[in-house]
């Protein structure tokens, strides 16, 4: 794709605007430098030399001084000291960042291509997987723009070629102590010449997809939802566990385990309403030994095969199935000690509104087995005595 065009589809460079450019003399920023100028941005640029590649990084800086004389676009410079040991990109990226925040007067751009998209998506599954690994970088980030997402490495060498712009080329992304050139060089080549493409594409899908769940979110609100509570709500789901965040008009989102809920958030008084009728408990039913038994939606049997052994003599003849009550407590096997029940709950992620529809089996006053959450230390099979089978699974609607 044309740079140019990319550029301007983004909506990232406006017209008189000012734009900060980071500018490492590559063909990537060049390519960026000298699009912003032809789409008439106040254009600035900066240059941040680390020092780490000696002569290298000194003709890196004067290449850049060229450059911006040619384009007549101003230069600010600054040399840094990274600091000794731990991530040395990182470092680099974020002292980077850090001036960028402080001199730009506007938004800063950096000159991240699809190719580092891809790149990054891979990067990230392989150190921090999940939904956000697979977003890969926004388009805009605070006052952080990236115009250049749509094309490619290729494609920016080609625009510079085209314009006669000289750029330079980093030593350090052919060195494979460094991950990300592992992935350029070997990673991707490997993968075929679509791998790209098709990363970054699936990256832009998925956050374009946001703006879906930002809608439901809308929606099942009933009220309108600035993007910014949006957005929190929704990194709350993708990071797991559970957390709030405080709306307009004294409403509360809950996140629990990826599952999002809306209450009045505390210290709001609540609209009237008619009270709701309480849900009916659940009654406690009886399990014969072997036998069946039905728990609300649940249908439990006890036999000779079934999804956990239990020891005969622990269980006796019969258990009780009850719902879950406060205090509840039991040794589950392997822990060596006791834990309540709503501890253990947080643990395996239930969310709160299911806890007290799963069935928990009592023998005689004292925890046996939940399924799927944990077995009783003093229930569990023992090596050459009798075994009973315990299954439970949710009843067809």
């Amino acid at each position: 794709m044309d740079a140019l065009e990319a550029a301007r589809r983004s909506n990232l460079i406006t017209d008189g605007e000012s734009l900060l450019v980071m500018l490492s003399g590559g063909a990537d920023s060049t390519c960026l430098l000298d699009v912003a100028v032809k789409l008439n941005a106040r254009a600035r640029a900066l240059h941040v030399n680390y020092g780490l590649r000696g002569a290298e990084s000194d003709a890196d800086e004067a290449h850049c001084r060229e450059l911006c004389a040619r384009l007549g676009v101003p230069l600010h410079t600054e040399r840094v000291t990274l600091p000794a040991g731990g991530n040395l990109q990182a470092a680099a990226r974020d002292a980077r960042y850090a001036a960028a925040e402080r001199i730009a007067e506007g938004d800063y751009a950096a000159a991240h291509t699809r190719s580092d998209q891809a790149e990054t998506v891979l990067y990230r599954l392989a150190t921090s997987p999940g939904r956000s690994a697979l977003l890969g970088m926004a388009p805009r980030r605070g006052r952080l723009v990236r115009p250049l997402l749509e094309v490619s490495r290729d494609d920016t060498r080609a625009w510079c070629r085209a314009a006669g712009l000289e750029w330079r080329e980093d030593s350090s992304n052919d060195d494979p102590r460094f991950a990300r050139a592992r992935i350029r060089n070997e990673a991707l080549p490997a993968l075929g010449d679509r791998a790209e493409a098709a990363i970054a594409e699936t990256a832009r899908q998925l956050r374009d997809g946001g703006e879906l769940e930002r809608e439901v979110l809308r929606r099942v609100l009933g009220t309108p939802l600035p993007r910014e509570h949006a957005e929190q709500i929704l990194a709350l789901a993708d990071r797991g566990g559970t957390g709030f965040v405080d709306l307009p008009g004294g409403t509360r989102a809950v996140v629990e385990y990826g599952r999002v809920r809306f209450t009045r958030a505390r210290g709001t008084p609540a609209p009237p309403a008619p009270p709701a009728p309480p849900a009916p408990p659940v009654a406690p039913v009886e399990l014969r030994i072997p036998g069946e038994a039905r728990f609300g939606d649940w249908e439990l049997r006890a036999g000779p095969t079934g999804e956990v052994a239990l020891d005969a003599a622990a269980l006796g003849d019969s258990v009780t199935i009850r719902p879950w009550q406060a205090g509840d407590r039991m040794r589950p096997l392997g822990l060596g000690g006791s834990k309540k029940l709503q501890d253990l709950f947080t643990d395996r992620k239930v969310p709160r509104e299911r806890r007290h529809s799963i069935p928990v089996v009592d023998a005689a006053g004292e925890i046996a087995w939940i399924p799927g959450i944990a077995v009783g230390e003093r229930f569990a099979a023992r090596e050459g005595g009798r075994s009973v089978h315990l299954a439970a699974r949710l009843a067809p609607p």
